[in-house]
């Protein structure tokens, strides 16, 4: 998700398009958490070193391929207009050629909240449209837990998010999010998550 020669637009929060038809609305509640604690003048700090990467699409709309979780947050909080970085004008394809070059070059991840991967028409044209899916927070909870660190690779934490689907029990999530967390943490350290992006090996023992 780089370019060599970014171009640096200031752009309408709500106007951006998703590339994800889900987030983790505990993460974006975190996120949303850490922007009222900022004051004014770490706000705008915060805001100029947060530039959502995207991609303009047809009929000029841009579309983010990462920072969804933030884009939420932040319109939840009333912010209007967002810097975006300009990875590539693909505005001249038709939009079935768009989402074609857009899932090549993995801008884009059209799973929905069970896993299952659906047609490009299943994704939202509003960040506010995203749905939640719990095994993302919980992938998110465990990266800042140590399970793994933050990497390059798009849509990274959604992998973990489907690893930890088919392990940890949606019950134990949202009854007890604590041992959820606790049992994903020890998985992300397990042999069988050694494909995933991040993984850092099997835990030191205590």
């Amino acid at each position: 998700m780089h370019t060599r020669h970014p171009h640096l637009l200031e752009v309408s929060l709500k106007s951006l398009r998703p590339t994800q038809l889900t987030v983790g609305l505990a993460e974006v509640e975190q996120k949303r958490l850490s922007w009222k604690n900022l004051n004014a003048e770490n706000r705008q700090s915060y805001l100029e070193n947060h530039c959502f990467p995207g991609v303009l699409g047809p009929k000029d709309h841009y579309y983010i391929v990462d920072h969804h979780h933030l884009g939420l947050s932040l319109i939840e909080e009333n912010i209007k207009t967002v810097k975006l970085i300009m990875l590539k004008d693909l505005s001249a394809l038709n939009i079935d050629e768009f989402w074609v070059v857009m899932d090549h070059n993995q801008w884009v991840h059209p799973y929905d909240a069970k896993g299952k991967r659906c047609s490009f028409d299943a994704i939202p044209k509003k960040i506010t449209e995203l749905v939640d899916d719990p095994y993302r927070s919980l992938a998110g909870e465990v990266r800042q837990a140590g399970g793994f660190p933050k990497d390059q690779q798009p849509f990274a934490e959604f992998l973990w998010a489907d690893f930890f689907r088919r392990r940890v029990p949606v019950k134990m999530i949202k009854n007890q999010p604590s041992q959820a967390v606790a049992e994903a943490l020890q998985l992300s350290h397990s042999p069988a998550a050694a494909h995933l992006p991040g993984w850092s090996g099997q835990a030191a023992s205590a």
